[in-house]
Parts: C-alpha cells; sequence; structure tokens
C-alpha cells in the first residue's frame, strides 16, 4: 500500500509540474503576441491649439482647455494602431471673454447643439522615410460634418518614469478649411484656412 501510494505521488507531482510548464508557456507566448500598449491622453501636459488669420494681417491663436482620449499602439504593427480623441467645444478659449462667448454662439462652434468635437481613427501606418512618423487618417467631426482627414503624427518621445509609468509624446500640425464644416460667419475678417496644432503626453501604466 505505501509502495502504490508513492508511484501515485510520484505520477501526481510530474502531472502537476507539465501543467504548470504548459500554462507558463502559454501565458508567455500571449504575453509575447500581444504587442498593443493604450496610452490614455494626460491634459494636464497636453495641448490643443489653433491659429486664425485675422483680416489677413496677423495670426490670432485660441486653444481648448478640456479634451481627453486614448491612443493605442503597437510596436511591432503599426497598422493595429488606433486613435481616439474628444474636445469639449465649450471650452475654447482665446484669452478674450466676449470673443469666446461670441464662439460657443450658433455663429460659430453652436456648442449646446455640437457640444463636442471628435476624431476616430480609421487606418494608421508607419512613414519608412521618416523615422518617428507616422500617417493618422481619421474621421474628425466637428460642428454637425463628419469628414475623412489625413495628418502626420510625430512620435516626440517615449520614455519610463517612477510617477507616472511608460510614458509617450505625439506632436502634429494640420490644416482644416473652416467653411467645409459650416463655419461661414465673418469669413470677410477671419481667413478660411485654420490650423491645428496638437501636442500631448500619454501614459500607459
Amino acid at each position: 500500500m505505501i509502495i502504490r501510494f508513492k508511484r501515485y505521488w510520484h505520477v501526481s507531482f510530474i502531472g502537476i509540474l507539465v501543467l504548470g510548464i504548459l500554462i507558463l508557456s502559454f501565458n508567455q507566448q500571449t504575453e509575447s503576441q500581444n504587442t498593443e500598449k493604450t496610452y490614455n491622453i494626460d491634459a494636464v501636459h497636453s495641448s490643443v491649439l489653433f491659429r486664425a488669420k485675422h483680416m489677413g494681417v496677423a495670426y490670432n491663436y485660441g486653444r481648448f482647455n478640456e479634451f481627453a482620449g486614448n491612443i493605442v499602439l503597437d510596436d511591432t504593427d503599426v497598422s493595429k494602431s488606433k486613435v481616439e480623441f474628444e474636445v469639449k467645444s465649450a471650452s475654447v478659449d482665446t484669452a478674450n471673454a466676449k470673443r469666446d462667448q461670441h464662439l460657443r454662439s450658433s455663429d460659430f462652434f453652436s456648442v449646446k447643439q455640437f457640444p463636442v468635437i471628435t476624431f476616430k481613427s480609421t487606418n494608421v501606418r508607419g512613414k519608412a522615410e521618416e523615422e518617428n512618423m507616422i500617417e493618422v487618417t481619421g474621421e474628425l467631426n466637428l460642428h454637425g460634418v463628419k469628414k475623412s482627414i489625413t495628418i502626420d503624427v510625430e512620435i516626440t518621445g517615449k520614455k519610463t518614469v517612477p510617477q507616472a509609468g511608460e510614458v509617450i509624446g505625439f506632436h502634429t500640425i494640420f490644416d482644416i478649411k473652416r467653411s467645409e464644416y459650416g463655419f461661414n460667419f465673418g469669413m470677410e475678417g477671419v481667413n478660411d484656412d485654420i490650423q491645428i496644432i496638437i501636442s500631448v503626453e500619454a501614459a500607459h501604466e
């Protein structure tokens, strides 16, 4: 009876050991295959700016103070990456209260009717000829108008810090025509071409 018990224990131990190795191998394989990382945008260390030319003479700048989003980045296959971004239109800020109130009205952003501006990527690809650059195509939904746009995005840096984990930076500058999104008020005073500047810091913990 004792000999049988020892043999049974020996077989059970080997079985558990083999099962453990298989589970560990499966977990390692799964982790190696999952190369996507999600980075949440840190609004405190990010900026969403715009530039408009007034009377064809001087550039005026503004910003949006409230926004959020995330970036899914795949280091081995950038085409699997994704971007989602949302801006609260009522947070427009040009350092002039009267002008900001006008921008929130139906003449411009119509913030009550269109409270958010959104961007959602549909395609991401690398730019082989330019290091740390990616090309992002997506749907920009602004003022009730949805249009597909393609922008170049620079990865400006990446590091791990104790207080935030892994952080990464992105920067892009692109132009839109405001008339294409229904902003037709005051065309004689403010040019049609609007430049958008976005600098983002995002963290993966």
